[in-house]
């Protein structure tokens, strides 16, 4: 079962301000849960039908939740300002998934499912103007405490990424590192709204867990390397209250899916990337490990294009 390496989702509209800072003292780990067979706080692990405003409202309470735990946990390794596409550390300055670094300058980049945008502040280093988009105000915050006024020019927005406050064409490039995608119902939907964003020839690149980890269980050892379940089997992975109440909720798709999910939403896959494990890298992330990525992919990157 694959379950969040947490890079983050996408509802409410609005531009983030300065008064929405974050204080460094206020950035104190909350409770989050192990991976396992009880989720936050206890919830129950379930596999259930989750429809789109049950998945977004889940995922916007988790993310506010647990925003400072992971930024804690996981900062280091995601650096301030770093690209990085998942947790085998492919960094967008050697993969350049979106072009050689010197062709960004000058372009407008929404990042969707920001996090903290680190994506953002490295594209806007490298003289891109990004738009890091988000759905956790609480993610959206720590992108203003790391960032500050260091790297201007990287515009923050809290909204939903199937419902895209931007007037068509406004953007040459898209990109997701594990936002948004994994955790909605409806990703054709993503993927329209990205295109019509999007201008003629522009370019969409976004990781999710490579789909053949929903075959196994979420663990970084031995016993995450036997088959469990179905890989076809696409009920979503849920995390409920007492009452019922999802608090986190996971999509499953085939990489035959994601391929239809991307022809559908209009776009060409030009590329698909599923990045080894590499050498140096020795850490291990919910059930991502150099045991397991050295065996069986944990990552898998589309790169499309729109004609």
């Amino acid at each position: 079962m694959a379950r969040r390496p947490h890079f983050s989702q996408t509802t409410t509209t609005g531009p983030m301000n300065k008064e929405d800072y974050l204080p460094e003292d206020a950035f104190e780990s909350t409770s989050a849960a192990d991976d396992g067979e009880e989720g936050e706080d206890g919830a129950e692990a379930t596999r259930r039908e989750a429809d789109e405003t049950e998945s977004s409202r889940a995922s916007r309470g988790w993310w506010d939740r647990n925003a400072d735990e992971y930024q804690s946990e996981h900062g280091a390794f995601l650096g301030d300002d770093r690209f990085i596409w998942g947790p085998e550390g492919l960094d967008e300055a050697q993969a350049a998934l979106l072009g050689p670094a010197d062709s960004l300058r000058g372009k407008d980049v929404l990042e969707i499912g920001a996090g903290a945008a680190q994506c953002s502040r490295w594209l806007a280093a490298r003289g891109a103007r990004p738009v890091a988009l988000d759905l956790s105000h609480r993610q959206l915050q720590h992108a203003l405490r790391i960032g500050g006024d260091d790297v201007p020019g990287v515009g923050l927005v809290e909204a939903d990424a199937g419902r895209l406050p931007f007037r068509d064409g406004s953007f040459d490039l898209a990109c997701s590192a594990y936002g948004a995608v994994p955790f909605v119902s409806d990703p054709v939907n993503v993927m329209r709204e990205v295109h019509r964003v999007l201008r003629p020839g522009g370019r969409w690149v976004f990781s999710v867990t490579h789909p053949i980890r929903w075959a196994f269980p979420d663990e970084p050892g031995p016993e995450g390397l036997s088959v469990a379940a179905s890989y076809f089997d696409r009920t979503p992975y849920v995390e409920q209250d007492e009452q019922g109440r999802a608090v986190y909720v996971e999509h499953h798709r085939t990489i035959g899916d994601r391929v239809r999910d991307v022809v559908a939403g209009g776009f060409r896959l030009v590329d698909l990337v599923e990045p080894e494990w590499p050498a140096w890298n020795d850490q291990e992330w919910g059930g991502w490990s150099p045991l397991r990525g050295n065996l069986i992919p944990g990552t898998a990157i589309f790169v499309c294009e729109r004609d």
